[in-house]
C-alpha cells in the first residue's frame, strides 16, 4: 500500500514573498485585501498589548494568537452575518471580526463576568476553553439550523491537539451522517502545547482524517489570509447547497507560548522559530499590497496609530468599569433560575460587599 496515497495538498495564493503563486489567482477586491490588512493589523497589536497586560499583572493568564491572524481572519471574513462561530480560548481575532468589541475582550481576559456573555447582535458562541468541546456544539448549532429551514453555516474553531479528543471525531461523524452546514476549521499550529504534530498523530495531515468521514478534506496555508478565505467561500457554498460539512486544516504557527504560563524555549528551537516568523501573515499581506501599490507607509502608519488609540482607550474603559458581583454571575447561569440558585443569588445580595 502506498503510504502517501492519503496525503492532502496545500493550498497556496500568495508566497512569503508576497507574490502570487503560479496559477492561482485571486478572488478578493482591492477594498476587501485592504480591510484583511487593517484587521489583521488591529489584531496583533492588540495581541501585543494584552501580553504586555498580562506580564504586569493587569488580566489574568493569556494564550497569545500572534502569527494566527490570516487563518482567523481570513476565514471569519468569508462568513456571513447569520452565520455562527463557536471559538476557543486563542480565536480572538476571528471574534474582533464577528463584532465582539476590544472594551469586551479586556473584561474577558479580566475575568469579568460581562466577558464572558457575548452582545445580543453577534453570532458567537462563549469562548470555550474545554478542548473540543465547541466541535459538538457547532454540529449541533448546524443541525438545528436545518432542523429549521435556516440559511447559515456554523464554524467551530481548534487547534490541532483537538484532533486527539473524542469529540472531534464524534461531531465530524454526526454532522457527515446529517450533512450539516457546519466548518470545522483547524489552526494547525504545530504544538498542542509542547506536544509536535508528528508525535500526536501518524497521519500526515489532519485535512486526511476527513476521508473517514466521507467529507472534504482541506489542507491551506494558513498564514496566506487569501488562499484561507477563498477556501472558506468554497466551504461555506457546499454548505448552503445542502452537501455537508468541511474540514479545514489551516497550517500555521504560534509566535508565542501556548499561554503566558508556558515557555516554548524549552521544547522549540530558535532555528524553527525564524523559519516560521520569515512567514508571517501580517508581512505577507503587506508585501502584496505595497508591490500593488494599494498600500503606502502613510496609510500603514495610520492603521497603527488609530489602532493604538482604540486599545488604550478601551483600556481606560475597562480599567474604569466595576467588576460584577457574584450574584450577578450566578443571575447569568439560567434564564429562569431553580430554587437553590435563587437562594444563592439572594445570599450573595445581602452579602454584596464582600463578594465583588
Amino acid at each position: 500500500m502506498n503510504e502517501t496515497a492519503h496525503k492532502v495538498e496545500q493550498y497556496s495564493v500568495l508566497n512569503p514573498d508576497g507574490e502570487i503563486i503560479n496559477g492561482r489567482s485571486i478572488k478578493v477586491n482591492d477594498r476587501e485585501l485592504l480591510e484583511m490588512y487593517r484587521l489583521m493589523k488591529r489584531a496583533r497589536l492588540l495581541d501585543e498589548k494584552l501580553l504586555r497586560l498580562q506580564r504586569q499583572g493587569r488580566i489574568c493568564t493569556y494564550p497569545p494568537f500572534s502569527g494566527q491572524e490570516a487563518a482567523q481572519i481570513g476565514s471569519a471574513m468569508a462568513l456571513n452575518e447569520k452565520d455562527w462561530i463557536c471559538p476557543s480560548y486563542r480565536d480572538l481575532a476571528a471574534c474582533l471580526v464577528r463584532g465582539m468589541s476590544i472594551e469586551r475582550i479586556l473584561m474577558y481576559v479580566k475575568g469579568y463576568a460581562s466577558g464572558w456573555k457575548m452582545p445580543e447582535n453577534t453570532r458567537i458562541l462563549p469562548i470555550q476553553v474545554i478542548i473540543a468541546a465547541q466541535l459538538l456544539h457547532a454540529a449541533g448549532i448546524a443541525h438545528a439550523a436545518k432542523i429549521k429551514g435556516e440559511d447559515s453555516v456554523t464554524v467551530s474553531y481548534f487547534g490541532d491537539g483537538a484532533t486527539s479528543q473524542g469529540d472531534f471525531h464524534e461531531a465530524l461523524n454526526f454532522a457527515s451522517v446529517f450533512k450539516s452546514p457546519v466548518i470545522f476549521f483547524c489552526q494547525n499550529n504545530q504544538y498542542a502545547i509542547s506536544i509536535p504534530v508528528y508525535q500526536q498523530m501518524a497521519s500526515a495531515t489532519i485535512a486526511q482524517k476527513a476521508i473517514a468521514y466521507d467529507i472534504p478534506g482541506i489542507q491551506v496555508d494558513g498564514n496566506d489570509v487569501i488562499a484561507v478565505y477563498q477556501v472558506m467561500k468554497e466551504a461555506i457554498k457546499r454548505a448552503q447547497e445542502g452537501r455537508g460539512p468541511t474540514l479545514i486544516e489551516a497550517v500555521t504557527y504560534r509566535h508565542g507560548p501556548h499561554t503566558t504560563s508556558d515557555e516554548p524555549k524549552k521544547y522549540r528551537t530558535e532555528e524553527e522559530t525564524k523559519k516560521w516568523l520569515a512567514k508571517d501573515p501580517l508581512l505577507r499581506l503587506q508585501k502584496y499590497l505595497k508591490k500593488q501599490l494599494l498600500l503606502t507607509d502613510e496609510m500603514d502608519n495610520q492603521i497603527l496609530q488609530q489602532t493604538k488609540k482604540e486599545i488604550e482607550n478601551a483600556i481606560h474603559i475597562v480599567d474604569n468599569t466595576v467588576p460584577d458581583s457574584l450574584d450577578t454571575v450566578l443571575g447569568n447561569a439560567y434564564k429562569n433560575p431553580h430554587l437553590l440558585l435563587q437562594e444563592q443569588i439572594e445570599c450573595c445580595s445581602k452579602k454584596r460587599g464582600i463578594t465583588k
